[in-house]
């Protein structure tokens, strides 16, 4: 009885290489698994910061400075050229072309939903549907911009299409009454495409059951898309959202190509790259550039503080 108690004891006492302190063979294991990924991201994480983060950093460094881009002597001027921004309504006013854009996106969200959410089911030519109102995000913004100079000039396509139901032709570029309306339209037509990808894939990741189960209960097409289709993809609406509001607010390509920013069509960025590289005002277009990129990280926070990323639980 006893011997077995000796033994037991034994037993649960540790051994001797338990109670050995960690090898050094074990210590550069470990160090080399902490080590081995960071150098697989040496070289990104390299590149992210010389091409990304460090440009950010000068652009703030310039923007307290009134620097002309060419000389190598840089004044400080400190806040001055955010008190040139925000008091002349030269530099500042131009946001207001932003709200067409602003409206363009509200418009290009809800179309993209709406033919989202019939191309995820059933449909004749599905495919082919896809397929056309995607293409135009796939073509360079270059092309677009030169295709639709054609589509609006005076006596081109749009003024022969309208004129065939007795409609007058219009300075679609010319009047500064009509020329963001054009601009933006243009946009919605391009970037549409994209999010209605984006609408498709998170649909079509809502189980099917659901929609089978509703369609027993006697819900209509609106009655699934209001309480299954909407909360299902919520998360990809606000990305949505973000995506054309940052986009709205730096437009650049589409009208700098069309008109140049010419009869009221100038955007933020336009004139931004106009205060750099035209006035040789580069602190005061990096001050500009701080500006934008400020306002687009607010409304951001904004966004998400009032339509948080919530985890939907569809059942």
């Amino acid at each position: 009885m006893s011997v077995s108690r000796v033994t037991g004891a034994r037993r649960e006492l540790p051994s001797a290489t338990d109670a050995r302190p960690e090898s050094g063979r074990s210590r550069a294991a470990r160090r080399r698994r902490w080590c081995t990924p960071w150098l697989y991201l040496l070289v990104p994480l390299a590149l992210l910061g010389a091409f990304t983060y460090v440009p950010v950093v000068n652009m703030f460094f310039y923007s307290f400075t009134d620097w002309d881009g060419l000389s190598p002597d840089r004044d400080f001027v400190g806040a001055g050229n955010y008190v040139d921004l925000f008091t002349r309504s030269q530099y500042f006013g131009v946001f207001t072309v932003s709200l067409f854009y602003l409206v363009g996106s509200a418009v290009q969200i809800a179309v993209a939903l709406y033919f989202a959410t019939i191309l995820s089911f059933s449909t004749r030519f599905q495919n082919l549907f896809k397929g056309i109102l995607f293409f135009p995000y796939m073509v360079n913004g270059v092309a677009i911009g030169f295709v639709f100079l054609y589509f609006f000039q005076p006596g081109g396509t749009l003024d022969t299409v309208l004129g065939l139901v007795g409609m007058e032709p219009r300075l679609w570029l010319g009047d500064p009454d009509l020329v963001n309306t054009s601009l933006a339209g243009v946009s919605v037509w391009r970037f549409m495409g994209l999010n209605l990808v984006l609408f498709i894939g998170a649909i079509q990741s809502i189980p099917p059951e659901l929609y089978e189960a509703a369609a027993l209960d006697g819900a209509s097409r609106w009655q699934q898309f209001r309480h299954i289709i909407a909360p299902g993809i919520k998360p990809i609406i606000s990305l949505s959202v973000i995506l054309a509001v940052s986009g709205a607010l730096s437009v650049f390509e589409i009208p700098y190509i069309m008109t140049g920013g010419s009869n009221n069509s100038e955007t933020f960025v336009i004139q931004t790259i106009e205060l750099a590289f035209d006035f040789n005002k580069v602190g005061l277009a990096s001050a500009s550039a701080v500006v934008l990129l400020l306002i687009v990280l607010l409304i951001t926070w904004v966004q998400r503080l009032l339509i948080p990323d919530e985890r939907v639980e569809l059942s």
